[in-house]
């Protein structure tokens, strides 16, 4: 759970390091930078740890499986663009990252016939109220019904991307899974990277912002989410990327100088409690003091 948490701070830095690129950044070609130099990030680190796929491991390669990650992964990007660009930055993410661990958890119950564990729910609901105070108090709302079935569509997406992901993982290793997946939703969004300006990228800084979104919040990030996938939950793993919206907001405050109000404390402290409540439940506690208990008395 750990290294989930760890990958949802990384990802929490992606809208303060977009604050710093340069005039012309559109949220399409930022998009597109980030899962374009992520996918390089992924290939050194696999290089590094002798995980880039061979011709041997391809025949045991799950095609179908692969080919929805990469497809989830990449429809990810364009629902999440398109319904910020209908319905707000605001109600978008909101929408989006809140709507990832109902469907996470809604797809496991009907793909693995998985049941939550206990404390889910309400740790879940502790999150997703936490979120929408956080980031409905930042301003001027907008609301489109269209931007918001598009960013239920993100969040299915990406709650599609981490089942499929989680599956992979059983059966191959971590770095090639996700250099295969990445590298095939590069190449679907290529189409549209056609017609996007990318001379932002020219500049120092804009060249440093695509840095850290590529390395930082793709190749470091999703390699701790897939070492955390490989052995939690998927209704957890979703729950705990809710830090995401979390770690914004702190940035938001102390990097950007934005104010938090009382609305937007209440919900940084709503999300902080159901986190917490979801990695630290009573039963662990309970069963890890009475092995401390036995260890004692045995010793």
């Amino acid at each position: 759970m750990l290294f989930v948490l760890l990958a949802a701070i990384l990802w929490g830095t992606t809208g303060t390091t977009q604050a710093f690129a340069p005039a012309g950044a559109t949220p399409l070609s930022v998009g597109f930078v980030r899962i374009g130099f992520g996918t390089v990030s992924l290939a050194v680190i696999a290089a590094y740890h002798g995980h880039l796929p061979s011709l041997r491991l391809w025949r045991s390669w799950p095609i179908g499986t692969t080919a929805v990650a990469a497809a989830a992964i990449a429809a990810y990007q364009l629902f999440f663009f398109a319904a910020v660009a209908r319905t707000g930055v605001a109600v978008g993410t909101i929408v989006g990252i809140g709507s990832t661990p109902v469907a996470a958890g809604l797809l496991a119950i009907i793909v693995y016939r998985q049941r939550p564990e206990k404390g889910w729910t309400f740790s879940t609901f502790l999150a997703l109220a936490g979120s929408a105070l956080l980031i409905l108090a930042g301003g001027d709302i907008r609301v489109n019904g269209i931007g918001i079935l598009l960013a239920i569509a993100a969040g299915s997406s990406y709650a599609l991307y981490t089942l499929a992901s989680k599956e992979l993982l059983a059966k191959q290793r971590r770095g090639a899974v996700l250099l295969v997946t990445f590298t095939l939703g590069t190449l679907l969004m290529l189409p549209l990277a056609a017609a996007t300006d990318f001379s932002w990228l020219a500049e120092p800084r804009g060249l440093l912002v695509a840095i850290q979104l590529g390395v930082v919040t793709v190749g470091v990030a999703y390699q701790l989410y897939a070492r955390g996938l490989c052995t939690v939950s998927v209704h957890a793993t979703a729950t705990l990327t809710l830090a995401e919206p979390l770690t914004a907001g702190l940035l938001g405050t102390v990097v950007l100088g934005e104010t938090l109000g009382s609305v937007s404390i209440a919900g940084i402290l709503l999300i902080f409690a159901g986190l917490v409540l979801l990695v630290v439940q009573p039963e662990r506690i309970r069963l890890y003091l009475s092995q401390l208990d036995i260890g004692q008395r045995s010793s």
